[in-house]
């Protein structure tokens, strides 16, 4: 059946033709380079899976994850060593400066670590004298995951000990009461459980002694120059700073039977910092590590039978003795029950994915969780918010991390979490001054930008972002309650856009948003960056207010449209001038700016892929087909940065190229994907959404990184993955007024034993729900499709058969059709 495969394509792309999203479709592009080495596939079909994308990377360096309470001010991050940060005062490098979130200097100086050491040479390794990297006593890998029968979630870390066993970390966060935040800064507890998971049964010891080395954090985001591209990114151990500021004491002890014991540890107030409990048989003694006044090793000997454990409560900050005894009383399974009472329900929008590969349906399962729990109640405000990361960036980088309400939550039903998340910008809108020059002649009327107090750094793209999150939102929740508060500001916000394109008074292109700060290093650039947020922003909001029939929503598209015009003519013309690249076939190709005026960036490399002009083609600029569009992708799969790519460096600031069709720079910036999807390029978008899922974020945890091998602790990555999932199977983004069922869907996802399900998924037209399987002899595929139309429905739905042999018949809710051929289902079908 290859050639039906691309009749589709031909057909599909047809279909994008004449719904005026691709033009030129006849354009010679430079040759694709080699496919990836890949299995049978599913069905015999060569295509990746999640299972493969494993092995197309080593495993990923010095991972940590959160674990937490919806909104709570506070997370613990525990690595993938089982070492537990409590930080509660986050700072940027360079240590010791000033906490940027005011509201948190009360708690500097409060930090607490928790590292398990195991055995080596028959006893306890002491603590390091000198600095280093954290991966070089052992690679920076771990074995971790999530406890699957439990909603709560409950991370595992896990040691396999050549003495004859595996011990096991448990964790997961608990509130006292379990119930939703009130005060954002109040108690929090970290349980945890060491237990011996399995012994050999012929060859194991009686006791197992294993120490929790306590200290302040002395895990730090490195500073200092770089080893290999890594400066700031790479997590480093720095002795010096483990030092508690006074001494820890325990209950006394005096255990001569060997009867479980439950221990308090204080610190120098006399609060409690730690209770533990030890099973019958075992040990336990408090004693300062040789030659680190102020760390401590809590040294612990259990019986190595399987099944024993040992209970730890972790507060994040030290508590009375009467509130540690009051939690402490819960008791582990009783903690545990008012965490699953608490993380169960969920809201009648929420969607529901089920399709078959084990490593995907935990990903979505998990990963809304953790975007609240990387988030927080603000108690300056009482507002909640998204953090752009825990540990490392708990603080608010709102262009990002808008990524996560529209093009993540948004398309998983969790409408009531984004609006919540959102609510806080309505607050600063007009009450910022923009980060350029250009701007001070402009009112300020309708901008929107990011709490102060959140703030990390102010990017002129913020504006548009969060635009676009609040648009968006609308369009995909329907919620006229959302909309009674966000119209006018919406409204405003495009106000604010039209002004800045109208304005003339700058030396940049006329036409376009005129030059601000773009990045982290506020260089004020007229980049790509800029416009391609604002006028995604501007572009949702039309489609809005058309919607709405709002008065003012053609006054906004001819802005949108004459926007989009200037940006063209800007590109075209400065490729005119742009200095070229030769294709293995010999071909010229220009070498796209990231900016049409401004100084250099101290990132070229980076930002021309991350923040350059392929973000044109998701923005609705130009389409995938355009020339430059087709050429400009190439560059990054075969072009010069290739020959010196080298995949063993960190690529932070490395010449960036496509790995397996995502960015080595920074992954969650893979506007490739949106080329490849809107070309109905299957293999490479394929290759990139599974890429993203195994090789952007740990397989074992879903965490995700800024980079690879760095910058934990985020959701960078979950919105390109769930957008690339969503549309791969309910796609309403490729033809206007369209919804094509199944045209990239992986075959992965198509099987006699098990019925793939995607449950009220989230479209402009209102929720939609897919369900579809495989006959048991291969000839049918049967599928059922219902749409909860909000409005009158698409005005058609068209449905891609699965390319498989054999294949004859599709029953799409029970009617049926040949499966050689596009299926246009009935209108609200």
């Amino acid at each position: 059946m290859a050639p039906h495969v691309t009749r589709r394509t031909a057909l599909t792309l047809g279909g994008a033709l004449a719904g005026g999203l691709i033009a030129n479709p006849g354009v010679a592009t430079a040759a694709p380079g080699p496919a990836p080495a890949t299995a049978a596939g599913p069905h015999g079909s060569g295509e990746p899976t999640a299972a493969e994308a494993r092995t197309w990377w080593t495993p990923q360096r010095q991972v940590w994850t959160p674990i937490g309470w919806k909104g709570h001010l506070f997370r613990f991050d525990v690595f993938y060593n089982g070492t537990t940060v409590c930080q509660p005062a986050i700072a940027l490098p360079p240590s010791g400066a000033p906490t940027l979130k005011p509201y948190l200097a009360q708690y500097r100086g409060k930090d607490f670590q928790v590292t398990p050491v195991l055995p080596s040479g028959g006893g306890i390794p002491p603590l390091a004298d000198e600095p280093s990297y954290l991966h070089r006593s052992d690679f920076g890998v771990g074995i971790q995951g999530w406890r699957e029968d439990t909603e709560t979630p409950v991370l595992w870390t896990e040691w396999r000990r050549q003495e004859g066993l595996v011990l096991r970390q448990y964790a997961f966060a608990h509130v006292p009461g379990g119930q939703p935040i009130d005060e954002p800064g109040g108690p929090i507890h970290a349980w945890q459980r060491y237990a011996v998971e399995w012994v050999d049964a012929h060859d194991r010891p009686d006791t197992f002694e294993f120490a929790l080395r306590l200290s302040r954090v002395y895990l730090q985001h490195f500073i200092g120059p770089p080893e290999q591209q890594e400066a700031f990114v790479t997590i480093q151990a720095t002795p010096a700073a483990a030092p508690l500021a006074g001494p820890l004491r325990t209950d006394r002890i005096w255990n001569p039977d060997g009867r479980p014991l439950t221990v308090r540890v204080y610190d120098d107030t006399g609060a409690v910092r730690m209770v533990v409990e030890t099973p019958a048989g075992a040990t336990i003694a408090l004693v300062e590590a040789d030659g680190h006044p102020g760390v401590y090793d809590l040294r612990l000997s259990v019986p190595a039978v399987e099944g024993t454990h040992l209970d730890v409560l972790l507060p994040m900050l030290a508590q009375p003795v009467a509130d540690a005894d009051a939690e402490w009383a819960l008791g582990w399974d009783g903690a545990l029950a008012e965490c699953e009472a608490f993380w169960s329900p969920r809201p009648p929008t929420a969607s529901a994915i089920s399709t078959g590969e084990h490593q995907v349906d935990q990903f979505f399962r998990r990963s809304v969780q953790l975007a609240e729990i990387i988030a927080e109640k603000s108690p300056d405000t009482g507002q909640f918010t998204f953090l752009t990361g825990s540990f490392g960036y708990d603080l608010l980088w709102s262009t990002p991390t808008s990524m996560v309400s529209h093009m993540f939550l948004d398309l998983l039903g969790r409408h009531e979490v984004v609006d919540r998340h959102t609510d806080l910008f309505r607050a600063v809108q007009g009450v910022r001054q923009p980060p350029g020059a250009a701007y001070r002649e402009l009112p300020t009327d309708g901008f929107f930008a990011t709490p102060l107090s959140l703030q990390s750094f102010d990017w002129l793209g913020d504006h548009g972002a969060i635009l676009e999150g609040a648009a968006r939102h609308a369009l995909l929740s329907h919620d006229d309650a959302f909309l009674e508060r966000w119209l006018d500001p919406i409204v405003a916000a495009c106000d604010f856009i039209k002004r800045a394109c109208e304005h003339t008074g700058h030396d940049g292109v006329h036409g376009l948003m005129p030059a601000a700060a773009s990045n982290d290093t506020g260089v004020e650039q007229q980049s790509i960056w800029i416009q391609a947020w604002n006028y995604k922003g501007l572009a949702s909001s039309v489609r809005l207010l058309r919607r709405l029939g709002h008065p003012r929503a053609d006054e906004f598209a001819a802005v949108a449209d004459r926007f989009r015009t200037a940006f063209g003519d800007a590109l075209r013309a400065a490729a005119a001038d742009a200095p070229t690249w030769t294709d293995p076939g010999g071909a010229e190709h220009p070498i796209l700016p990231t900016k049409f005026t401004g100084p250099d960036s101290p990132w070229p490399f980076l930002e021309a892929f991350d923040t350059g002009a392929l973000t044109a083609v998701w923005a609705g600029l130009l389409p995938a087909a355009d020339p430059l569009m087709r050429s400009y992708v190439e560059f990054f799969r075969v072009g010069p940065n290739t020959r010196v790519f080298d995949p063993h460096h960190h690529t932070a600031l490395d010449r960036v190229v496509l790995d397996h069709e995502q960015s080595s720079g920074e992954p969650c910036y893979s506007w490739n994907l949106f080329h490849t999807w809107q070309l109905g390029d299957r293999d490479r978008f394929l290759e990139g959404m599974y890429g993203l899922i195994s090789g952007a974020v740990s397989p074992d945890t879903y965490i995700s990184g800024e980079h690879r091998n760095a910058m934990y602790g985020s959701l960078f990555v979950q919105p390109l993955i769930t957008w690339a999932a969503r549309h791969a199977v309910i796609d309403d983004s490729l033809v206007d007024d369209e919804i094509q069922l199944l045209r990239l869907c992986p075959l992965a996802w198509v099987s006699a034993d098990h019925e793939t399900t995607f449950e009220r998924m989230p479209t402009l037209h209102g929720p939609v729900s897919l369900r579809f399987r495989l006959s048991a002899d291969g000839q049918s595929f049967t599928v059922s499709y219902e749409g909860d139309w909000v409005d009158r429905g698409p005005r058609r739905t068209l449905l891609h058969p699965p390319a498989l042999p054999g294949l004859k018949w599709v029953l799409v809710n029970r009617q049926r059709y040949a499966a050689d051929d596009v299926i246009v289902l009935k209108p609200g079908r």
